[in-house]
């Protein structure tokens, strides 16, 4: 069965860090990473990312699979980009250097092929530290950093539903298509893209029809455990912040303002080396 976004437990030192602080970090480096288009930073970033997954001992089969779709994402991103703007690099840094001609539209430039290079780096920065928050925060530790920050406990607790959710949804969604292929519909790669995404659509139905029951048997026993009835309520996973959890917070702080210094240093968003 392929994972997605699912915690998974190791012990490596991005673990330990309160769920609070690994969602701060992580609004905070996707701040950086977007309000600046430096590639000097962009390309610092995705090494980051790499190293800290690393540390977190996340292996890559564990992502493969949203990498992998990730991959595509941005490559048709890019794509769409020339195909709707080929020359919108020039326009943003203000020279043309034609390398080659497609077309009398379709023009290859320096700065267009610059300017997809630094979305390209925005990916990689943000999407393995996405992976790294819901890979390494256990969800009832999430919640109940969230509720200790201020955040409202039943806000914080819906959120940790949500997460422990995602992993049910998959395996109710597994078990559903091997009922399917059980009474003769095929859904493996020998059949068609086509056929393949209409079998999978007719999952969808028992799909809701089961989650929106688990939903109401879920709200049941909250409702008869009085859930929300007090202003207040203990964690038991509750978590005191480290020196760590302060550490990482003000390391992605000052990434945050390096950003933003730099980019009212230049003047603008975008650093172009040839200029």
């Amino acid at each position: 069965m392929i994972n997605i976004f699912n915690y998974i437990e190791r012990q490596s030192p991005i673990h330990r860090l309160t769920g609070a602080t690994k969602l701060v970090c992580f609004l905070l480096w996707s701040f950086a990473s977007m309000v600046t288009y430096d590639t000097r930073i962009l390309a610092v970033l995705p090494v980051a990312a790499v190293i800290l997954f690393g540390v977190s001992k996340i292996r890559l089969k564990d992502v493969k699979f949203i990498l992998s779709v990730t991959a595509v994402f941005m490559v048709l991103n890019n794509l769409l980009v020339f195909l709707f703007s080929p020359m919108h690099g020039c326009e943003i840094y203000g020279s043309v250097t034609e390398l080659f001609r497609i077309s009398a539209r379709y023009v290859v430039t320096r700065e267009q092929l610059w300017y997809h290079l630094n979305l390209v780096l925005k990916y990689l920065a943000q999407i393995p530290m996405l992976l790294l928050f819901v890979t390494t925060t256990d969800p009832s530790e999430f919640a109940a950093s969230l509720n200790k920050i201020g955040v409202n406990y039943k806000i914080a607790y819906s959120v940790a539903l949500a997460l422990r959710y995602i992993p049910d949804i998959q395996r109710e969604y597994h078990d559903i298509s091997l009922s399917q292929q059980a009474r003769g519909i095929e859904m493996s790669k020998k059949e068609s893209l086509v056929k393949r995404l209409k079998a999978a659509s007719a999952i969808l139905i028992p799909l809701i029809l089961s989650s929106m029951d688990r939903i109401e048997i879920i709200s049941n026993a909250m409702e008869l455990r009085g859930f929300g009835k007090g202003k207040k309520r203990s964690w038991y996973m509750a978590r005191p912040f480290t020196p760590a959890d302060i550490l990482s917070m003000i390391i992605c702080g000052l990434l945050l303002v390096l950003a933003i210094i730099d980019t009212a240093k230049m003047g603008t968003r975008f650093w172009y080396p040839w200029a």
